[in-house]
């Protein structure tokens, strides 16, 4: 596309509405009515100048307010539609999340899962979308601050006359005297803290323009906050996991790579005490039958030996002793641990005892560890335990066959084989708490329960966030942003020797009543006329011929 060249001898990029040196109208018919649109300065905007191209399709699309605005409102309902039910980080692991989604909500939960919603915030397509918003920010920002700062940079003081007449604050005054006027206009300017540009004896007055730029500086706080969430979705950015562990116990910190370990020596439950402690937890304590006052993890962590090697049992090497309470968290390599979450009374193990169901006898003892049970126990002289199948949290579905809700042991139950010299084959026995089932008929023999012993499992919340600093940067730039065009506006007051003539223009990107005081202070005893309001004007004189017209 070929420059425009002015008649000042500025030339301006192809699609410039108002030159960039003296404001003179180039494209006439773009000029709306006889005020100028100064939003941006008249500029060259890519966005409406080209459209031949890919890349020019791709840029105007982008470069669109209404695609910005649409883009943040799908991704605000997609973001709500992800909360109708439990992402699939929250939901139970006993089944694949196709048929739990399916199973618990049926149709629509299917239709839930087909769309992506159970794992919404690390999908692909809604990536995509916060990534379209990023986009549509840096496009738009660039399509308009880099036209609009290079028109307000490459201004003359001297405007063309149209120019000043176009403005919306115009007037002009005759002067005896028109340097005293100009002496006395420039000193009260100077009080006001105006930028002062002196030209063929013509003055332009600035101040307030670091405040266009507010705008575009609330975009680059925003791109910053919108790649700090992207950057979450990159492995080792952020970490929000859960660790829970039972006392005595030492178990891997998830996502640390194998390298840290941790063991729980003891857990701790204080509970407030309705006569001892403070009286305002008395209806409290009576209502929920228990408050705690604290409940912590002592605990010791523990790194992987340098020295260990593949495939044997890690060495563990001490780090620290430290309690973890709330708000209190352990905090390692860039890691935290924080207490969140506490079972009290877990079931650890269940002891059983083979017996003769004629004559009481009893041929062994055997104890299953409930989170890792062995498939085999040796009883000793012939006798032994087969675990057939095992339930943790058992209940019985829909078509009544045993099944398990959880892999949490709240509710055991197993079947067992038990093999003895009169019965090398073995008898099956359906064992559960308070249960005792022999479904191929009478057994011989029969495991009775004897013993159960509990432990207390503690909750802890594994979190490491290497964003968070961006989330910081991003919402102190943009509040500098909000401030930066909230509390300032850009303001130019234009002076014009015209014969025996003072003209006088002004324009401000917002706070019109403001600006029209504060030229009525600067102009008071330099003998030149305050400007009109043309677009004031204008409309009493519409509102005028439209109450003739209706009378």
């Amino acid at each position: 596309m070929k420059e425009v060249k002015c008649e000042c001898g500025h030339v301006n990029p192809h699609g410039t509405v108002l030159c960039e040196s003296c404001g003179l109208t180039l494209i006439e018919e773009k000029a709306q009515g006889k005020l100028h649109d100064m939003r941006y300065e008249g500029s060259a905007r890519r966005s409406q100048t080209y459209n031949k191209t890919i890349v020019d399709k791709i840029w105007n699309f982008f470069s669109s307010v209404k695609v910005g605005v649409w883009l943040i409102v799908i991704t605000l309902i997609a973001s709500a539609l992800g909360t109708i039910f439990p992402q699939e980080m929250y939901i139970p692991t006993i089944m694949t999340a196709a048929e739990y989604y399916e199973d618990q909500y049926g149709w629509l939960g299917k239709l839930y899962y087909d769309l992506g919603f159970h794992n919404l915030y690390s999908s692909w397509w809604y990536l995509v979308l916060i990534a379209s918003i990023g986009v549509s920010l840096v496009i738009c920002s660039i399509d308009r601050v880099v036209p609009l700062y290079r028109a307000l940079k490459k201004q003359r003081v001297t405007r063309h006359e149209s120019f000043l007449k176009r403005q919306r604050l115009f007037t002009t005054s005759a002067s005896e005297n028109i340097d005293a006027s100009f002496e006395k206009a420039k000193e009260n300017l100077a009080m006001k803290r105006y930028k002062i540009r002196e030209e063929d004896g013509n003055i332009l007055a600035e101040k307030g323009r670091f405040s266009r730029w507010g705008p575009y500086v609330n975009h680059c706080g925003l791109i910053i906050f919108l790649l700090g969430g992207i950057l979450r979705f990159v492995p080792g950015m952020y970490i929000d996991d859960m660790l829970w562990i039972r006392e005595g116990e030492t178990k891997v910190i998830p996502e640390t790579n194998g390298e840290y370990y941790l063991e729980n020596k003891e857990f701790t439950l204080e509970v407030y005490d309705k006569e001892k402690d403070n009286e305002a937890f008395s209806d409290a304590i009576e209502n929920a039958g228990m408050v705690p006052k604290n409940f912590q993890s002592d605990v010791i962590l523990y790194k992987k030996a340098d020295d260990s090697l593949p495939g044997e049992e890690a060495k563990l090497e001490q780090i620290k002793e430290y309690n973890i309470r709330v708000n209190e968290p352990l905090k390692f390599d860039g890691y935290a641990l924080y207490q969140t979450e506490y079972r009290l009374g877990e079931l650890s193990t269940m002891t059983f005892t083979m017996i003769n169901k004629k004559s009481k006898e009893e041929f062994g003892e055997l104890t299953i560890e409930l989170n890792d049970p062995q498939t085999k126990y040796d009883l000793g002289d012939g006798y032994s335990v087969e675990v057939m199948s095992y339930f943790p949290d058992f209940e019985f579905n829909e078509s009544g066959e045993p099944t398990t809700k959880s892999r949490i042991p709240n509710n055991p139950a197993f079947v067992f084989k038990m093999f003895s010299p009169e019965k090398p084959e073995g008898e099956i026995s359906f064992v559960a708490i308070q249960q005792n089932l022999e479904p191929f008929g009478d057994n011989e023999y029969q495991l009775r329960f004897s013993g159960i012993e509990t432990n207390d499992v503690t909750g802890l919340t594994v979190r490491k966030d290497l964003t968070l600093w961006l989330f910081a940067l991003g919402g102190f730039i943009f509040m500098i942003g909000v401030a930066q065009g909230s509390y300032w506006n850009h303001r130019r007051i234009w002076l014009r020797r015209n014969n025996d003539e003072i003209w006088v223009a002004a324009h401000t990107n917002k706070n019109w009543h403001g600006l029209k005081r504060e030229i009525s202070t600067i102009l008071e005893g330099t003998g030149i006329d305050e400007p009109l309001d043309q677009l004031q004007e204008k409309e009493n004189q519409d509102s005028e011929i439209k109450n003739r017209n209706h009378e």
